[in-house]
């Protein structure tokens, strides 16, 4: 049985193959030990070609790298990349991004590993692709609101934040801090990754903003957000002070021509 893909090298975390797949899937994890065998098992399940998985895992102390690790013995698809410690969600994604280019997959997508993210709405997010640069699923397009399970203040604070980020930036984005999207290969190798800066909520909207202000196609399609059974929340207040002034930021950045 071959020896599972792996390494602990950001910049190499599995050396270059064969195969059809022109999708990337990436989930960052930690602490997702819980959670992470289902959701990668559902995605290969419902897919069995066409895509890659990769886990990008902050050094967990709950063991989830070695879960992955195991998988990988039957999931050729499977892709892991182990980091030094917790570097954040935005670091995650860039390092992934920046892997998806050297190894030239179309699409690329972002996903979380508690299976808030249905993984049959992956499918979607592809067919829309046929018309778009960055398709987000949006738990608020056309002003409406699929969100289960969560409290009602969790829900206000982010349906609010929506609508800030809206009314800043300018964006007609509904869902503008949603993580569950997929980026066409050229929108990530025309931005400026080492510019993106920010974490969390923060980053899905710095990312949106920088694409929508290179003029690509971004749709939203709606999606169900189920919050996670197990395992607990990432979120912290440092996420949310980072939200409420990124916004001022990217818009004063866009003014001055030095975003």
């Amino acid at each position: 049985m071959p020896l599972p893909i792996t390494s602990t090298d950001e910049s190499n975390p599995f050396p270059p193959g064969g195969g059809d797949p022109d999708t990337l899937v990436i989930i960052p994890t930690y602490n997702e030990s819980e959670n992470i065998s289902r959701v990668i098992e559902k995605v290969f399940t419902l897919y069995p070609s066409g895509l890659d998985i990769l886990v990008i895992d902050d050094n967990s102390p709950d063991g989830t790298a070695a879960i992955v690790t195991a998988l990988q013995q039957t999931r050729p698809g499977l892709r892991l990349m182990k980091r030094s410690g917790k570097l954040g969600l935005g670091t995650a994604y860039l390092a992934g991004f920046r892997y998806a280019i050297e190894k030239e997959y179309r699409f690329v997508i972002e996903m979380d590993a508690d299976l808030s993210h249905d993984p049959e709405m992956i499918a979607v997010l592809l067919d829309g692709m046929d018309s778009a640069d960055l398709v987000i699923g949006s738990r608020y397009v056309n002003n409406t609101v699929n969100v289960i399970n969560w409290p009602l203040g969790r829900l206000v604070l982010s349906k609010l934040a929506s609508v800030y980020t809206r009314m800043i930036t300018g964006m007609p984005i509904f869902d503008p801090t949603g993580g569950f999207k997929c980026f066409r290969r050229k929108v990530l190798e025309t931005l400026d990754l080492q510019r993106v800066n920010s974490q969390g909520y923060s980053f899905q909207i710095e990312m949106n903003f920088r694409a929508w202000k290179k003029g690509f196609v971004i749709r939203e399609v709606p999606i169900v957000f189920t919050d996670r059974t197990v395992g607990q929340s990432k979120m912290t207040r440092k996420n949310i002070r980072e939200a409420v002034w990124i916004v001022w930021w990217l818009k004063i950045k866009s003014i001055v021509g030095l975003l």
